[in-house]
């Protein structure tokens, strides 16, 4: 039975609605778990190490996608709610030019100072060297990378979350075959990990972007449109919270990666790394999550039904709580194993990488409402505070607790850094869901 966005959400049918939208999300991490295990296994620790440095730079480079698809299908929905699919389909498409011109001027940019921003982070010798040649190969697809962001939002405003499910399982099989292919059997060592990645994403931006250019039974369609100025400056307030979170996680990365070079070296940023992996994969529930209730929160919102809101707030909460409990508890008691399966084939760094991650862990406790929250706003159209939320959780808070932490605990304390933010994240996210209760009616 097909769920449209102005049904009456039950419980069951609020996770069977967003249900692709998590498995899209986790889907979407594990492959780039498995790039990680290829080139850590085949390619070896420096390669791996390079990796994980540079990520976060190509990361911000293709934050923009997550803008306007958070941001813009904010707009969508709730115009989608307001009786106005006409205006809907050309905002729709409006951000989605506006993504292409943006991808292409970014991937100039990003080619031409890819090197030097490396050596800034520390990369020099053997690492800068797989530092610049991942990312050049990736930079080539960086609009299609940043189309998959986008689409991966307004999908689910389409009323088609099974599509952009399918569309990630088939861009992440990609990967992983070609991961085995270009690595372990060609081996291409990096280079082949970065067109492995650079393949799937090719295929995560330009499916959805030819199914939309065509006649389809979806609300949405790529039509003919105009600069719009307020809708475009509305879309980047309402999505700033998320293009915040992408920036200030990538460069918080970064921080983390420059305080580990500091106390341990190399070693620290290929456990690091891991643990990055990893809850990618366990905050993959709660994005996804976040991704897929929130057309429906700004539908119900934009048609005033407030009832429906109420209930749609209530369970999410309760949602999330269960799953904190349940992902800290499988963190935990996971950690050894993980470790082994990254870098079994080093003693001291699998020991390393197992404390580092079951500190780590805690912070699962707190991060689903920090997530949620964010987004939940960003569906009401309140980007301020979204963003606030989103500032605080993945920037100051962070970088003041990788700053200070380490001076009172050492090494533990860049471990315990997320915790701290995490939790002082929850306060403030907790705040602003009391204080704009009544406003928004959602209690």
């Amino acid at each position: 039975m097909k769920i449209q966005l102005s049904d009456h959400f039950t419980t069951p049918r609020l996770l069977r609605f967003v249900f692709p939208s998590i498995v899209m999300m986790i889907f979407t991490s594990i492959y780039g778990v498995v790039d990680g295990l290829f080139v850590s296994n085949y390619v070896g620790k420096t390669p791996f190490a390079a990796v994980n440095l540079i990520m976060p730079f190509l990361m911000i480079m293709g934050a923009v996608g997550f803008m306007f698809g958070t941001g813009g299908s904010a707009v969508v929905s709730q115009s989608l709610g307001e009786g106005k699919p006409d205006k809907a389909n050309q905002y729709f498409s409006m951000m989605v030019y506006v993504v292409i011109g943006s991808g292409i001027l970014l991937t100039i940019a990003g080619l031409l100072f890819l090197r030097p921003i490396a050596a800034a982070f520390g990369a020099t010798g053997e690492m800068l060297d797989n530092c610049v040649v991942y990312g050049r190969i990736i930079l080539c697809t960086l609009t299609a990378f940043m189309l998959q962001n986008v689409f991966q939002s307004f999908l689910v405003t389409a009323e088609r979350p099974q599509l952009g499910l399918a569309v990630t399982i088939a861009a992440g099989v990609t990967n992983m075959a070609l991961d085995f292919v270009f690595i372990a059997v060609f081996q291409w060592g990096i280079a082949g990990a970065a067109a492995a990645t650079a393949a799937s994403q090719l295929i995560g931006g330009l499916i959805p972007l030819i199914y939309f250019l065509r006649p389809n039974t979806s609300r949405l369609r790529l039509v003919k449109t105009r600069l719009d100025a307020h809708i475009l400056g509305k879309t980047c307030i309402n999505g700033s919270s998320e293009l915040m979170t992408n920036i200030s996680m990538s460069l918080v990365n970064i921080l983390y990666n420059f305080q580990l070079m500091r106390y341990i070296g190399e070693d620290g940023v290929a456990a690091y790394g891991i643990i990055m992996y990893v809850s990618f994969i366990f905050a993959a529930i709660f994005i996804g999550y976040s991704i897929g209730s929130a057309p429906v929160i700004g539908y119900h919102y934009g048609a005033g039904n407030y009832t429906e809101l109420k209930g749609l707030f209530r369970k999410s909460l309760f949602l999330i709580a269960l799953w904190n409990a349940v992902l800290t508890i499988l963190a935990v008691f996971t950690a050894k194993p993980l470790a082994q399966i990254f870098v079994g084939y080093d003693a001291d760094l699998t020991a390393l990488t197992r404390r580092a991650l079951a500190m780590y862990s805690v912070s699962f406790l707190f991060m689903g409402h920090n997530i949620f929250g964010s987004a939940f706003f960003t569906a009401l159209g309140n980007g301020v505070v979204s963003a606030a939320i989103s500032f605080l959780r993945t920037l100051l808070f962070q970088v003041a607790a990788v700053l200070l932490l380490p001076l009172l605990l050492g090494l533990d304390g860049i471990w315990l850094a997320i915790v701290a933010a995490e939790l002082l994240a929850l306060i403030v996210t907790v705040y602003f869901f009391i204080r704009k209760g009544n406003y928004y009616h959602y209690v």
